[in-house]
């Protein structure tokens, strides 16, 4: 196998486990001799083992040193986080080779894993596969390179353009399937964050309802209120209450939650408020074929367009009877 082959297959591994690694990366390691792979590993739960220790665990300790290759998708760490420093324990296995995907990009790590290898004299090599590897850590790598989470905005919306009735008739605009597709959009996330109209209009719980292992996302609450009726349905986990009209400000603050990735699920006033910061990297609208008329409160304000906001159409496809279409920030 090609070195861009092995690669890919660290990296395939490491996506097995994207939902229960975050906030963490994801990460895969193999160790190969002559070109077959003798161990493997990933990273599989965030603040336990990495990618790399789990692979050299899994390793015959028997095997001549000098005929085998680390290969890692993500530069090891070096420094003492929730876990101890990657480097320390390939330094001690007595591989002498490691090829590397990416580039670490959070500042404790980047270059200086690699720095601490070749020191060692252990023979380096990066880039293979790396805007893959990259893609695949959108969240981790945006954080790092932009001093904040990435924002996702996720609105449900009439054919007409509308967010809800005025009156409270209308309780579910899309379809049960369509929101079914919401609990997935949530679980990629490392955090959900509403208003405070929302939570006293909607009563959302605002979890990710699913059926597979996640690391469930953080609650956050825009409030100037601190004296919350706790039965509704959004406290059913912790929620974090941050009183705070500056948006930029706010989501700075996210950075030492261990927080990547943030959805917004709000009204028009906090989603707008977003969009006019220039603070969303991706919007997702589900759009129900029905109209709501006269009755409705506009997502935008006249005209404002999705498109005006700075942003392109990537996506769209139906779901049950509405249709699901991304946008990104060109």
């Amino acid at each position: 196998m090609t070195q861009i082959e092995l690669m890919q297959v660290a990296l395939d591994l490491s996506k097995d486990f994207k939902f229960t690694a975050k906030p963490n990366p994801v990460v895969g390691a193999l160790v190969v001799r002559n070109g077959e792979i003798v161990a493997q590993g990933a990273h599989e739960s965030w603040g336990k083992n990495h990618a790399e220790i789990n692979c050299l665990n899994n390793l015959d300790k028997s095997l001549p040193k000098d005929e085998l290759t680390l290969y890692v998708t993500l530069e090891p760490c070096n420094h003492f986080g929730k876990t101890p420093p990657c480097t320390d324990a390939i330094i001690q296995s007595g591989i002498k080779k490691v090829v590397i995907g990416a580039l670490d990009p959070n500042p404790k790590v980047s270059g200086q894993g690699i720095q601490k290898l070749i020191d060692a004299n252990i023979d380096v090599e990066h880039g293979v596969l790396a805007s893959e590897v990259a893609d695949a850590n959108k969240f981790f790598f945006f954080r790092h390179i932009n001093k904040r989470p990435f924002i996702t905005i996720k609105i449900a919306s009439s054919s007409d353009g509308m967010s809800h009735a005025k009156d409270g008739s209308i309780k579910w605009i899309t379809s049960a399937a369509a929101r079914e597709d919401v609990q997935h959009l949530r679980a990629e996330h490392d955090a959900i964050i509403t208003g405070g109209n929302t939570v006293r209009n909607d009563n959302p719980q605002m979890n990710a309802r699913v059926d597979y292992p996640i690391n469930q996302p953080k609650k956050i609450l825009l409030s100037s209120e601190s004296n919350w009726d706790k039965d509704l349905k959004f406290f059913d986990a912790p929620v974090s209450i941050i009183d705070s009209r500056n948006l930029q400000d706010v989501l700075h603050s996210l950075i030492d939650e261990d927080i990547c990735s943030a959805l917004v699920e709000a009204g028009p006033s906090l989603v707008n408020a977003f969009l006019e910061d220039g603070l969303c990297e991706e919007l997702v609208v589900y759009q129900s074929p029905n109209p709501i008329g006269t009755k409705g409160i506009s997502w935008f304000d006249d005209g404002n367009t999705i498109e005006k906001f700075g942003f392109k159409h990537t996506s769209s496809y139906t779901i049950d009877r509405d249709k699901k279409t991304t946008f990104v920030r060109c």
